[in-house]
């Protein structure tokens, strides 16, 4: 127990602070809106490619969260930026209660990095800092949807690290208080792949 205090105690302060609303959309109205979402994220939410993130079963609020980002600019990507640039906040409830409504990936761990991810993931690394992904994420990677941390579970692995990589070099930075981009600093690369597998396979 005493090797998460160090995570909780980063994560605490966040939860207490965060809004407590969580998207209440129509999921049936999601859906009807959904084709363009689909033809990259997937029929079911499941990406057929493993660079793009799987939305099934994500936390409706963390989608709303990061629409409004892309939206806003304070998340870039070239391909969702101009998606979400039309989107009303109703629009963007709906989508998410829509794809939080589906069955989430099941993925499965490199069992070569399952060891060193699932160290990292559970009790984080005390020679660097690096707290335990769980106190936020959850010990099934569920997620904290009050606080808008997304689910990782069953997520591409390939995503994963890409979005890692990408806090860790300041690329992304919509993560609140900076905690991915510090807590992304601390990680070597082999750290980065393990963790990432780890939760590929977590469901």
């Amino acid at each position: 127990m005493k090797r998460w205090l160090p995570a909780l105690l980063v994560c605490t302060p966040l939860v207490l602070g965060a809004a407590p609303a969580l998207a209440a959309g129509n999921a049936k109205a999601g859906e009807a809106i959904s084709t363009t979402c689909r033809g990259c994220h997937g029929q079911k939410g499941i990406s057929p490619n493993p660079q793009w993130p799987n939305l099934a079963g994500q936390n409706a609020s963390y989608i709303v969260k990061e629409l409004g980002d892309f939206k806003a600019g304070r998340r870039t990507n070239p391909i969702m930026g101009p998606q979400a640039a039309h989107l009303t906040p109703v629009q963007m409830e709906n989508l998410a209660a829509f794809f939080s409504s589906l069955k989430p990936a099941v993925g499965a761990a490199d069992p070569k990095l399952v060891a060193e991810g699932e160290s990292i993931y559970r009790g984080g690394d005390r020679a660097t800092g690096v707290p335990a992904c769980m106190a936020c994420h959850g010990p099934e990677g569920k997620g904290n949807p009050a606080a808008r941390y997304p689910a990782l579970r069953g997520q591409h692995a390939a995503y994963v690290v890409a979005q890692l990589e990408a806090f860790r070099s300041g690329k992304r930075h919509n993560d609140p208080d900076k905690m991915m981009r510090d807590i992304a600093a601390r990680l070597t690369p082999q750290q980065i792949q393990a963790v990432a597998s780890y939760v590929q396979g977590l469901y």
